[in-house]
């Protein structure tokens, strides 16, 4: 058990050191204080002119209702199953087959004794999403990541036990719902993680978020697409005004910075899904996010104008949005970046030389 212990801790500490973001532009706070006013077409929707727009991500608010339970044993009884074991503890079942090293099918016997780990647990409710549950016990959604062994795609299920690690804040308890929210920081690598609604655990993500909001009103989690070639193209034509990586001072680029008229067409630089269209992190402005499989994810900060929507299929060359100014920056421009395993990877390596 203590090994196990010091491995989350590890875990847990690892999770925490934040990516690098753009900082090649100072933060003008008089300027961009003020979340950005962000035009998105209604078409995208399946909506009508004069309909009440859609919010580009619909986020399921999340009432704390954790349980605490002890560290303690349990002995394997005739006819148990790993499931009903956590469900009679109050354990995740995840939980208690990684810290009694036990593998696919589960099988456990009687007699058997399995350690329960103790601590404040979380049942996943319909609709949830791992950062609005972040959010509700002001947590890191890296560290919970971390805590329980979640991997990609990161998709929650409904009545799924989530071992919650110690609040940021001794005060947060206290804190009302918008309080929280207001002081919880959101990275691009906890959109792409942690922005799938939970599933039923017969259900499966869908192939077009557009065509399944219209039938259920309700969030559905996006099916990641299926192989990617590798090829990217350039999203757009401008002056690079900064590269990829350090810039000194503890400064780092994670893309790059291309200087463009505002109102210039953001293009998909590979086939994807939209994984993100919206304006959650105020450094980046209006930001989307695609999915292209295979571990490889897309940026496009900045933007004045959202064309598409989560879940939505595109192809390299779409118009995804517009550029423009959001977000923390002086001047019209576009922040790309390119992730490898929620890792960021220098674009320049990966697209078509420039002639």
């Amino acid at each position: 058990m203590r090994k196990i212990a010091i491995f989350c801790l590890v875990l847990c500490l690892s999770a925490c050191i934040p990516p690098g973001r753009d900082y090649s532009w100072p933060q003008n706070e008089a300027v961009n204080s003020a979340s950005p006013k962000l035009e998105t077409d209604n078409s995208i929707f399946g909506q009508k002119p004069g309909d009440v727009p859609l919010a580009t991500w619909v986020e399921r608010p999340v009432t704390p209702n954790a349980v605490t339970i002890n560290n303690s044993t349990y002995v394997v009884q005739s006819g148990d199953t790993l499931r009903g074991i956590a469900n009679r503890t109050g354990a995740s079942s995840q939980i208690i087959a990684a810290t009694n090293h036990l593998t696919a099918p589960y099988v456990i016997q009687p007699g058997q004794r399995l350690k329960i780990t103790g601590g404040r647990y979380h049942k996943v409710g319909s609709g949830e999403t791992g950062i609005a549950i972040a959010r509700a016990y002001r947590v890191s959604w890296r560290d919970v990541i971390a805590f329980n062994g979640l991997e990609d795609p990161f998709v929650l299920r409904v009545g799924q036990k989530l071992l919650l690690p110690a609040a940021l804040l001794a005060e947060s308890s206290n804190m009302t719902i918008e309080q929280r929210a207001a002081a919880f920081d959101v990275d691009i690598d906890d959109i792409v993680t942690g922005s799938e609604p939970a599933l039923a655990n017969s259900g499966a993500p869908v192939s077009d978020w557009r065509k399944a909001v219209t039938s259920t009103k309700i969030p559905v989690a996006a099916a990641p697409p299926v192989g990617f070639s590798g090829q990217f193209v350039w999203p757009i034509d401008g002056k690079l005004l900064s590269s990829f990586g350090s810039k000194g001072g503890g400064k780092v680029n994670d893309g790059l910075n291309i200087a463009v008229a505002k109102g210039t067409p953001i293009r998909a630089s590979a086939d994807g899904v939209v994984a993100y269209s919206g304006d959650e992190i105020g450094v980046f402005g209006g930001l989307i996010l695609l999915n292209h499989g295979e571990g490889w994810v897309t940026a496009y900060g900045h933007a004045d104008k959202l064309d598409v929507t989560r879940g939505q299929k595109v192809t390299a060359g779409d118009i995804i949005g517009v550029a423009g100014d959001s977000g923390y920056v002086q001047e019209p421009q576009l922040h790309f970046e390119i992730r490898k395993d929620r890792k960021p990877v220098n674009p320049a390596s990966h697209l078509p030389k420039r002639v």
